[in-house]
C-alpha cells in the first residue's frame, strides 16, 4: 500500500494536534507540589553540585515527584551578597554560603575560621557535627534562616607566594598578602606583622601578576581552578583556616513543606553533605601532585609556632571577646586551649 506525500503530511499534522492536546495533561500529572530553587557559587563540576544533582533526583524519587529541587550553580542568580538577600526575602528557597561570609548577618558563623584552631578534619567534624555546630545553627536560626544539620566542606586554606616559602611565623613579617574583604583575615595576618591587602577574588590573579601583592591564601581547589600556579612559585601547607558551607533554607518556605516531605528533603541534603566532604578530601589529596607537576613547590610547616604567635599577639583574646565566652568555650572543647 502506498501513501501520497499529502496524506503523510495530513497524518503528521493530525498527530501533532493530538499530541498538543495530550501534552498538557501529561505535564499536569507530573507537576510538583513544591518547586524550590537552590542557588550556590560553586562551578557546575564542583563536588557540591555533583552531589546536589544526585540529592535532587533522590528527593524527587522518594517524594513521588511532589518535591522538585532546581539547582542554580556558579552565581547564576547573583553574588553571595545578592543571594543572601534573596534567601532572606524568599526569592530563592535554598542557598549554600560560607560561614565567614554569613558572619555579616550572623557574627558567630565565622568562628570555624579562627586561625590555626583546627589541626585536622577529624577535629573539624567533631566540632561542627557536635556542640559548636549546634550553637552556630541556633544563632543562624535567630536570623530567620533554617540551617541543615551537616555543614559542607570548602577545605583548609593554604598560603602561596612568589618570593619565598612560609616556614615559620617570621616569614609572614612584612609579607604582602591578598586576603578576602573580611575583618577576621585582616586581623589574623596583622597579628603576624604581615601586610594584608583586601582584594576581591576577581582581581587576585592580576594583583599577583603585577606584584601588587606577593602572595594569597585559598584552598588547593581554588589555587588550581584560578591557575594561580602561573603567578606563584611556593605553596606552604599552613592549613591556617578551615571553611565550610552552611546549607540554608528560607524559614517560611521550609515551614510550608509537609513534615513527611521535609524529613525526606533534610535527610538527602545531609547525606549529600557527608558525601561531598569525602569528595573534597580526595580532590585536595590529588591536587598536590597535579600542582607540583605545574611547578608549584610545596612545604609543610609546623603549625605550633604560628598558634603561639597568635596567642602572644592577643589575636585569640580579641576574638574570644567578639564571639563571647559560650561560643569560645565550645570551640576550645574541640580544639584545646587557644587563648
Amino acid at each position: 500500500m502506498s501513501f501520497s506525500r499529502r496524506t503523510l503530511l495530513k497524518a503528521s499534522a493530525a498527530s501533532a494536534v493530538l499530541g498538543g492536546i495530550g501534552a498538557p495533561l501529561v505535564a499536569r500529572a507530573q507537576t510538583a507540589e513544591f518547586t524550590y530553587k537552590y542557588a550556590n557559587n560553586a562551578p557546575d563540576s564542583h563536588p557540591m553540585n555533583v552531589r546536589a544533582k544526585e540529592m535532587s533526583a533522590a528527593i524527587k524519587a522518594e517524594t513521588n515527584g511532589r518535591f522538585d529541587l532546581q539547582i542554580f550553580p556558579n552565581n547564576q542568580l547573583g553574588s553571595d551578597t545578592d543571594m543572601l538577600s534573596q534567601i532572606r526575602s524568599g526569592g530563592i528557597e535554598f542557598f549554600t554560603l560560607s560561614g565567614l561570609i554569613l558572619a555579616t548577618l550572623v557574627p558567630a558563623a565565622s568562628i570555624n575560621g579562627i586561625g590555626f584552631a583546627f589541626p585536622d578534619y577529624n577535629t573539624v567534624w567533631k566540632a561542627m557535627d557536635g556542640d559548636l555546630g549546634a550553637y552556630v545553627r541556633g544563632e543562624i536560626g535567630k536570623a530567620g534562616l533554617v540551617p541543615m544539620d551537616k555543614i559542607w566542606d570548602n577545605g583548609f586554606r593554604q598560603t602561596t607566594s612568589s618570593t619565598k616559602p612560609i616556614t615559620s611565623p617570621d616569614d609572614y613579617k612584612g609579607f604582602k598578602i591578598r586576603v578576602p574583604v573580611s575583618p577576621l583575615w585582616t586581623s589574623m595576618f596583622k597579628a603576624f606583622d604581615a601586610s594584608p591587602a583586601s582584594i576581591n577574588f576577581s582581581e587576585v590573579y592580576s594583583a599577583l601578576q603585577t606584584k601588587i601583592v606577593e602572595g594569597q591564601e585559598n584552598p588547593l581547589a581554588l589555587i588550581s581552578t584560578a591557575k594561580l600556579y602561573e603567578v606563584q612559585k611556593y605553596c606552604s601547607l599552613t592549613n591556617h583556616m578551615w571553611d565550610g558551607f552552611w546549607f540554608l533554607a528560607n524559614r517560611r518556605a521550609w515551614e510550608k513543606i509537609p513534615e513527611d516531605v521535609r524529613a525526606i528533603v533534610a535527610k538527602n541534603i545531609n547525606a549529600a553533605a557527608v558525601n561531598e566532604r569525602g569528595d573534597t578530601a580526595k580532590l585536595n589529596a590529588n591536587l598536590r601532585s597535579e600542582l607540583e607537576s605545574k611547578g608549584l613547590v610545596f612545604n609543610q610547616p609546623d603549625v605550633a609556632p604560628f598558634r603561639e604567635k597568635l596567642r602572644s599577639a592577643g589575636f585569640y583574646a580579641e576574638w574570644k571577646g567578639k564571639y563571647g565566652d559560650q561560643a569560645w568555650a565550645l570551640l576550645e572543647k574541640s580544639v584545646g586551649k587557644l587563648s
